[in-house]
């Protein structure tokens, strides 16, 4: 028993008791984590603010990036065409006209409403629209009386049809959706098993649609092979005026409600299986996600996952070793009170050293080890081998932990002086 003492060696009293970690000793683990994580944050909104000037987005005129159509817009730009970028509906509307050229990026994002409001526009301006990749959720409004097929992988194709822009620019890399009208109108280039990839439909007021399966003939890593530069400057440059609509989630006109239901536009019932608000076409909310910050979640996932395992297995069971050197018991025990020390762990230490004095006096008075930390068992059993009775064995044997070091001492010494007058008693 003299060992254990060495447990509560006197140190500075302090009011913690407990073993859990002090704020200071929480801050040393996780400084690392948070520096790397400000350096990380750091560096991203650095690099966001040196490279905002020149990033935009797909299919936009603006942005040099391989995805972007800033290559484009400056071919249009020399031979005197200028290039207008809206992302409203209204800047859209707004300008068409018959010297009017309307791009249309992502038509399958518009709602019902949108979609009519646009065809309301581009029937009666006289101008051209171009459909960059419309699916069947655009096609029954922006374009009546045209189908579209399961798309196919973007590879060089031939023209095959009588349309002068595809067979000045002959083979460009098409493909996508394919499209069908019933009965035939316009004309249909570059097909694949009898259908097209590109459809030019006439409108009202002597305007045109032209449908495009897949806008990568204007991507700007694309434009230079095959006859691409020549087939979108041809399609895009017939009217002096363009007009870039590339629709945004910011738009007003996207949150106003619209009746999805069928109308003279939707008799076949495809476009109308959305609901009341014309929310059957509006894309979920993964859909809007870039699809880098999709894999960058998915490997972030992966790699919490692999921490896991790793931490788990670390952390794994105690497994029972030969040590390559006997270890003295008043070694072990020094080693292990100055961990208790170190730790403040009062409460730890006091609790050892009572469950020790309990578990060797139930064996010194024939108490059963079941019953050794019980003190309904134990302290009449104590009682009655000792002559005096003044003291408080309960509080001694099943009382709080000391609240600081000299009280642990003092509690040290009177179980060891308990234990010795049981033994001699």
């Amino acid at each position: 028993m003299t060992g254990t003492k060495t447990a509560a060696t006197p140190r500075p009293a302090t009011s913690a008791t407990s073993m859990s970690p002090s704020a200071q000793q929480i801050w040393r683990r996780v400084r690392g984590l948070l520096l790397a994580l400000a350096i990380l944050l750091a560096a991203g909104i650095a690099l966001a603010a040196v490279r905002s000037s020149d990033q935009h987005g797909r299919l936009d005129p603006r942005s040099a990036d391989p995805l972007g159509s800033r290559a484009v817009a400056e071919l249009l730009k020399d031979r005197g065409a200028s290039t207008r970028v809206v992302t409203t509906l209204a800047e859209a509307t707004e300008g068409t006209g018959p010297d009017t050229t309307l791009v249309v990026t992502q038509p399958n994002l518009l709602t019902f409403q949108q979609q009519r409001t646009l065809q309301d526009a581009t029937d009666i301006s006289g101008g051209r629209t171009v459909l960059l990749s419309p699916g069947p959720f655009s096609l029954d409004i922006l374009a009546p009386g045209v189908t579209a097929a399961a798309d196919i992988p973007v590879d060089a194709r031939e023209p095959r049809c009588s349309l002068p822009a595809a067979r000045d620019a002959g083979s460009v890399d098409i493909g996508g959706y394919r499209y069908a009208t019933d009965p035939p109108n316009g004309d249909a280039c570059y097909p694949t098993d009898g259908l097209p990839s590109l459809l030019r439909v006439d409108a009202q007021a002597g305007g045109d649609t032209v449908l495009l399966g897949s806008p990568d003939l204007l991507y700007n890593e694309r434009l230079a092979k095959q006859g691409n530069a020549s087939l979108a400057l041809q399609l895009l440059g017939s009217r002096p005026h363009i007009v870039w609509y590339l629709p945004s989630l910011s738009d007003p006109s996207a949150t106003e409600s619209g009746n999805g239901s069928g109308d003279d536009n939707n008799a076949d019932g495809t476009g109308g299986q959305g609901d009341e608000d014309g929310g059957g076409n509006e894309s979920s909310f993964l859909d809007l996600i870039p699809s880098g910050w999709l894999w960058g979640t998915l490997q972030l996932a992966l790699a919490a996952v692999l921490a896991a395992v790793w931490r788990s297995r670390r952390l794994g069971p105690v497994v029972a070793e030969r040590l390559p050197v006997a270890i003295r018991a008043s070694e072990a025990t020094e080693g292990r009170a100055r961990l208790y020390r170190r730790a403040n762990a009062r409460d730890r230490a006091t609790s050892v050293l009572r469950t020790e004095t309990r578990t060797r006096l139930a064996s010194l008075l024939g108490v059963p080890p079941s019953e050794a930390h019980t003190p309904e068992a134990l302290v009449p059993a104590v009682s009655a081998q000792l002559p005096d009775n003044a003291r408080d064995l309960r509080t001694l044997l099943f009382g709080p932990a000391p609240a600081d070091d000299a009280a642990l001492i003092r509690l040290t010494d009177q179980l060891d002086a308990l234990e010795r007058e049981v033994r001699t008693s």
